[in-house]
């Protein structure tokens, strides 16, 4: 049996990965922590416990692995936490400024333990990446572009998902100019455009486009509901708890399991 701790456990996605782990043979819920709704019931005997007293929590519940999908802010503290507790990770959080990350891979390999970090853990944004580089070596004189699109209340602009993606267009193509949206005259060059869209509910869009002469490919994944990003996650806490320490992908999750 697998012991998983939640941060931002009533969160939209918190609610989700409780119940996959509802209805799972290995997996169970020994720690559901939040900034709301303390002490409010969870599953079976389990409350939510305040995000405060995050090392608190883990110390006593001695979880295998905690799954953060929470802010950068907070999944920075929570991160900080399990390390210090010795606790495998699972992180979901986006929107990191590159000093944030800088203190998160030192914590991790300070603390010798494992992690699973990614913008997306839905299994189809995954494949999505491996053919997008393989069509960017194939295609790397067409112009490329990509448009996300997701509800209005997510916070970061572009998507973590959107800018893994800038990353795998420019190791392959090798193009440093990112333009993050186009107004007035602005000629086009060797760039790589970057649209984001705001709106509804929209779970997640995103679109690859590569234009050359007389033709265009699009590379889109679409997601209808959050439940992909759930197992997504819970397949990658199965695996980090035997993984070796380190900052994994989700490409290393899939490859191995």
């Amino acid at each position: 049996m697998i012991d998983v701790a939640l941060t931002g456990a009533k969160g939209r996605m918190g609610s989700l990965i409780i119940d996959e782990i509802r209805s799972s043979q290995d997996l169970r819920l020994v720690a559901a922590i939040d900034v709301v709704g303390i002490g409010e019931p969870v599953l079976g005997d389990l409350r939510v416990s305040d995000a405060g007293d995050v090392r608190r929590v883990l110390r006593d519940s001695q979880p295998n692995v905690l799954i953060d999908f929470t802010v950068p802010s907070a999944a920075l503290e929570n991160i900080r936490a399990a390390a210090e507790n010795r606790v495998a990770l699972v992180v979901g959080t986006t929107g990191f400024s590159e000093e944030q990350i800088s203190i998160i891979e030192d914590t991790i390999k300070s603390a010798g333990i494992a992690a699973v970090i990614s913008p997306n853990f839905s299994l189809g944004v995954n494949i999505f990446w491996k053919l997008v580089e393989i069509a960017a070596r194939s295609l790397s004189d067409y112009d490329v572009e990509i448009i996300e699109a997701h509800h209005r209340k997510k916070r970061d602009a572009p998507s973590g998902t959107a800018m893994r993606t800038v990353e795998i267009l420019r190791r392959s193509l090798g193009i440093e100019d990112i333009r993050h949206g186009r107004e007035g005259i602005c000629e086009r060059g060797k760039e790589i455009g970057v649209h984001a869209v705001r709106a509804g509910d929209i779970v997640g869009d995103h679109i690859v486009l590569f234009a050359g002469p007389g033709e265009r490919l699009e590379i889109k994944h679409q997601a209808h509901s959050r439940s992909a990003f759930a197992t997504g996650a819970l397949r990658a806490a199965r695996w980090v708890v035997k993984a070796p320490p380190g900052i994994h992908s989700m490409e290393e999750v899939l490859a191995s399991s």
